[in-house]
């Protein structure tokens, strides 16, 4: 059994885009576990935001900063003196990158730079995670899994945005955290289709049906035969965890890149979804349509896991039942009349128990 209770424990954490779907998730774990949490975000991504239904500005050290400004950024850094750092920020919608590439851009790819820029201000251990998609793969319109050594690309800005990020990152590694004194430590993550309670935004299949669910109405449903490797947004959050763990204790992982996905048998399609999030909350509606997809969807990325599951020993605990029942359960009670109970903590607990017992891992 390991042990990684106390891991964090009165540990300096910044995140970048706390306020977000997974970094406000990311931010309640390790609130949870102990740890001074400093979440650097310029605003709340939708409303309702899961970040401001859990009070989490009251928990942390809350700084309204956008990751395109270097100098605040960099101030953050050099009087927080951070631990740890989760980069999350980013601007995550293709079809708003389509509608605003500058800002989508200067996000990914500028506010990339300015987080290594500042970690070059950090004169102490720092372990960081840069957490970027799975659209960083160059789409070659193949059903196979992507490996973390196949080429990037993009042909949408926010594929192309998140690849370069991906450049920009390697580049800082090579540039200026390549000596063997050198105390800063960066690895990569990257993970996509990541679903859960607490996701409002636009144009996404689930977040799309609560909406109207919640207002009594029917959802449309657009493509309902497309398949999708659907994966719970605490298993990529403890990926991201999990590889700082390794990242700390194993120097070698320095500038190495870790695909974090679902297993094979989530693959299925959005009807079968719909279907299974309706025996958790019956009389739920929907009706499909023949429009086409939009220009900018692309075909499936799946992601090859291997990687991280013979280095980090890292691996999905969640079927794809258990996924879209905790997913279905979580909005039900949110929106209940009657129960007024965010069961986040719940889950992550929840999640915490199937650790110890699948993985043998106390976190």
């Amino acid at each position: 059994m390991k042990n990684f209770k106390n891991f964090f424990k009165n540990k300096t954490v910044i995140v970048t885009g706390h306020t977000g779907f997974k970094g406000s998730w990311l931010t309640l774990w390790m609130v949870n576990l102990g740890a001074k949490v400093v979440g650097i975000s310029d605003k709340e991504i939708s409303k309702p935001s899961h970040f401001d239904i859990l009070k989490l500005k009251k928990k942390i050290i809350h700084k309204k900063v956008d990751v395109r400004d270097l100098r605040s950024l960099k101030k953050i850094f050099v009087n927080y003196k951070p631990d740890y750092v989760f980069h999350l920020a980013a601007q995550a919608l293709v079809k708003k990158s389509f509608m605003q590439p500058n800002f989508t851009w200067e996000t990914n790819t500028i506010g990339t730079l300015n987080v290594l820029e500042s970690l070059r201000h950090i004169k102490k251990k720092c372990i960081t995670i840069m957490v970027t998609s799975d659209k960083v793969y160059k789409n070659t319109e193949t059903n196979k899994g992507y490996k973390e050594d196949d080429i990037i690309g993009g042909k949408d800005p926010y594929s192309a945005s998140k690849s370069s990020a991906e450049l920009v990152i390697k580049s800082y590694i090579d540039s200026f955290f390549s000596s063997k004194n050198n105390k800063v430590l960066i690895a990569i993550a990257r993970a996509g289709n990541v679903i859960g309670g607490g996701d409002w935004s636009a144009d996404r299949v689930i977040p799309d049906c609560i909406k109207s669910w919640s207002k009594n109405k029917r959802a449309v449903i657009r493509n309902p035969k497309s398949t999708r490797p659907w994966q719970h947004v605490l298993e990529a959050i403890w990926g991201y965890i999990f590889l700082a763990i390794n990242l700390n204790l194993k120097k070698n992982l320095h500038g190495e890149a870790f695909n974090f996905g679902p297993k094979k048998e989530n693959n299925f399609k959005v009807i079968e979804l719909i279907k299974l999030m309706e025996i958790s909350w019956p009389g739920i509606r929907w009706q499909t349509t023949r429009k086409k997809k939009f220009f900018f969807e692309a075909n499936l990325l799946r992601l090859n896991i291997r990687k991280a599951e013979s280095i980090l020993k890292w691996r999905p605990i969640l079927d794809f039942t258990e996924t879209i029942k905790m997913t279905t359960i979580w909005y039900k009670l949110f929106y209940s009349k009657k129960i007024k109970k965010i069961i986040s903590i719940d889950q992550i607990n929840f999640y915490r128990k199937l650790l110890q017992k699948k993985m043998k891992v106390i976190i």
